[in-house]
């Protein structure tokens, strides 16, 4: 599991501009009504062979234009509590005010590895304003400017060779056994859902706790089911954060969801689909995870008719479109309905990731359906494609095209060949790969 930096900083220092500039990405929305797309705030690096994730915790604030040293003081304390390391963004033209000292002070106290990062140095002039950063307590400042990249090589260099060594990990242990993750907004019911699987005996549960930053694994092992749980760290204790912050329940969900083979999203029934479920889907999504969906709390739904059902299905699929071949279940945890089909289903699911289709089987049934409906012609050539095979030991279902011109295949056609391969075999509720390549 790769590890996660979070970037910190008071409003307009550049952090966006930044977590743009290293996840080499344009999705962070710097000035969109607060609060609609708090997933762009979630990267991947892969740097010099080490690939780990960053979170703009920026965008996790409301209001971001006033806000008060409390909602710093929040972000600050959920990075230090969740992040492996801390990436502190200051502004260069505008040197050190007050509420950087206040954010220098937490941080100071905390045992995190942190890099100071003095942004906006876009022409040399600034340099000579970076020495006062010193004065934070934290080292030496890094120059940086997000805006024309200068010194965000050496920045990326400095937080690989910070980055703190994990253990060799328990992880390595759990391999074999499918780790499941329980994800969703706060109140969604996610604790009832753990509580009613484990149920009052807890000695058939044993908990592994990776280090304290880590995700916590519980081994659940009865009724026939053998797996993990994923638990992040703190995510039960109320701890300083205030728990019902939707914002930092997503910090807690990148830890599990990376952690996982696959996501029991929790959706409440009572209260529909929202932003943040689909932020949420979108961080599975993102890392290629397997998906459950689960609607909880139909106790307390009135209209509880296989037509009610069927519309909140298709509302489901339709907001989580284009990916839609995954299962919806409909669940109380209070009454314990159906959360053991909730159990089965993910397993089941599991099962389609490490699904293997022989190579014979493959072509037999996808150059079939290729002839029938051949990629469009480009410019008078046309595509060709000759073999395909599925690649081993890939994390998710990946499968190879071979043809003569891989870059005319687009996504239309590549969805198309994703839907027969679906069409004919389980791979129900995983995200699959399709890939073109020359021949």
């Amino acid at each position: 599991m790769g590890q996660m930096i979070a970037i910190v900083g008071r409003p307009n220092v550049g952090k966006s501009t930044l977590f743009n500039r290293l996840t080499q990405s344009r999705t962070a929305i710097t000035n969109e009504e607060a609060g609609t797309t708090r997933d762009r705030q979630y990267g991947k690096v892969d740097w010099s062979g080490k690939e780990f994730s960053i979170v703009d915790t920026g965008g996790w604030v409301v209001n971001s234009d006033d806000i008060f040293e409390e909602e710093i003081n929040k972000q600050v304390q959920v990075a230090i509590e969740q992040a492996d390391e801390i990436l502190f963004v200051v502004d260069a033209m505008n040197g050190v005010t007050d509420l950087d000292d206040k954010v220098a002070e937490i941080l100071r106290k905390s045992t995190k590895p942190v890099i100071l990062v003095a942004n906006k140095v876009d022409t040399n002039d600034w340099l000579y304003n970076v020495p006062e950063f010193y004065s934070l307590g934290l080292g030496e400042p890094m120059p940086i400017s997000s805006i024309n990249g200068f010194g965000t090589g050496d920045l990326l260099d400095e937080v690989v060779a910070k980055m703190p060594e994990k253990p060799v990990d328990e992880e390595d242990n759990l391999d074999d056994i499918p780790k499941f993750a329980i994800v969703g907004r706060p109140n969604a019911g996610k604790s009832s859902l753990i509580n009613a699987f484990i149920g009052e005996d807890r000695h058939i549960v044993t908990d592994i706790a990776g280090t304290t930053r880590d995700s916590i694994y519980t081994r659940y092992n009865k009724f026939g089911f053998d797996f993990y749980l994923v638990d992040t760290a703190g995510i039960r204790k109320k701890n300083k954060v205030n728990e019902d912050i939707e914002y930092y329940s997503v910090i807690r969900s990148i830890r599990a969801i990376e952690a996982s083979d696959v996501c029991i999203l929790m959706i409440d029934a009572t209260r529909g689909i929202e932003g943040q479920d689909a932020n949420i889907f979108s961080l599975i999504q993102r890392n290629k995870k397997g998906l459950v969906v689960c609607v909880n709390k139909w106790d307390l739904v009135e209209d509880k008719s296989q037509n009610a059902i069927r519309h909140f299905e298709a509302a489901i699929r339709d907001r989580f479109a284009p990916f839609v071949d995954f299962p919806i279940i409909f669940t109380s945890a209070l009454t314990k309905q159906r959360i053991f089909k909730v159990l089965e289903t993910a397993v089941k699911v599991y099962d389609n990731r490490k699904r293997a289709i022989p190579t014979s089987q493959l072509n037999t049934v996808m150059l079939e359906a290729i002839a029938a409906y051949p990629p469009p012609a480009n410019k008078g050539k046309y595509v060709k494609i000759k073999y395909v095979t599925m690649l081993k030991g890939s994390p998710i279902p990946t499968f190879i095209f071979f043809c003569n011109l891989p870059q005319w295949v687009k996504d239309p056609y590549r969805r198309y060949l994703e839907n027969k391969i679906r069409d004919n075999w389980d791979f129900h509720g995983t995200p699959i790969n399709v890939f073109m390549r020359q021949k």
